[in-house]
């Protein structure tokens, strides 16, 4: 069964900018599915369609079956949203927020109570529960609307850039919270500007460019349009000569950095080995470049490419 089925959704703003143009996506239940794209490719766009922010210019919207335009309120229901910006109350307490979202979905006090108690537990934040949200840390208010979101149990969790902005701790644990209830059968939805956060997390991608899907496929299939990543290597001791690595593009940086080019035709286990081997020992290493940028542009300069050679024929 389909979580998401959305068939040819447009949206043209007022001012006649063309925000999506005919985008089609199915999303199993049970999925842990990435939306990427670059700002303003979309993605907003098409989540605040499904959850019924934005109105649609044409097409269809189904969550589990349920068409917004015939039963938007029984689609509503399925989905959790966690947005971009945060939307608490911040002069009313953690605790207060969630119970009070739960009303919305006509859940009793008491069953509001048992189920705001688990999930700002497992999202530890229950000892801050008599807090106001304004004196929570910017990682404990996005696992506050997380906690918020899940409070009805809905079967479709959509994360819209939810680790934005926390550090690396907090991120981790928030992935792993989610992989937990990924695992327990809950559907998730993910944008993010974070290739590794994708990588990490999602089985299934699909890449929005300028309102059209440029690519929907497993994430394995898609991290495979990486022709190539740049590293950047401190040693753990000063170079005395440039060393000599057989197959790979790489330029000194200064006395204990060099810059490494990898292409698709090399792994960084080749990389490490043939350091090792020159007798360098890596302290640490780091992307020069966005990897997630490197992957839209490579994509959109394929489908450029594609496009000028179709038209040339």
């Amino acid at each position: 069964m389909h979580a998401l089925t959305i068939s040819k959704l447009t949206k043209t703003y007022g001012n006649g900018k063309e925000a999506l143009k005919g985008i089609d996506l199915s999303v199993d239940a049970g999925d842990f599915y990435a939306l990427l794209g670059p700002n303003g490719a979309g993605k907003t766009t098409a989540i605040g369609i499904v959850c019924s922010l934005v109105n649609k210019t044409s097409g269809t919207v189904e969550i589990f079956g349920h068409n917004i335009d015939d039963d938007l309120e029984a689609a509503k229901a399925c989905i959790g949203l966690v947005p971009q910006e945060i939307n608490l109350n911040l002069f009313d307490s953690v605790l207060n927020i969630v119970v009070n979202q739960a009303g919305y979905y006509g859940l009793d006090r008491k069953t509001a109570l048992i189920r705001a108690e688990r999930y700002l537990r497992e999202l530890r934040l229950w000892d801050r529960r008599h807090d106001i949200a304004r004196n929570l840390s910017g990682g404990m208010k996005r696992r506050l609307m997380i906690a918020r979101a899940l409070i009805h149990e809905p079967k479709l969790l959509i994360l819209d850039e939810p680790t934005a902005g926390v550090d690396i701790e907090i991120r981790r644990s928030m992935w792993e919270y989610l992989r937990k209830i990924n695992e327990a059968g809950t559907t998730i939805i993910l944008t993010t500007h974070y290739l590794e956060e994708a990588e990490s997390l999602c089985r299934h991608v699909a890449i929005i460019d300028d309102g059209t899907i440029i690519e929907n496929a497993r994430m394995s299939t898609v991290l495979r349009r990486l022709q190539r990543e740049i590293f950047v290597i401190s040693l753990r001791n000063p170079l005395l000569s440039l060393p000599q690595l057989d197959g790979f593009d790489y330029k000194q940086i200064d006395e204990a950095e060099i810059e490494v080019v990898i292409d698709a035709g090399h792994t960084l286990n080749e990389m490490f080995a043939a350091l090792t081997t020159q007798g360098l020992e890596v302290q640490s290493m780091r992307n020069k470049a966005n990897r997630l940028e490197e992957l839209f542009m490579g994509l959109v300069d394929g489908k450029a490419a594609e496009a000028a050679k179709t038209s040339g024929n």
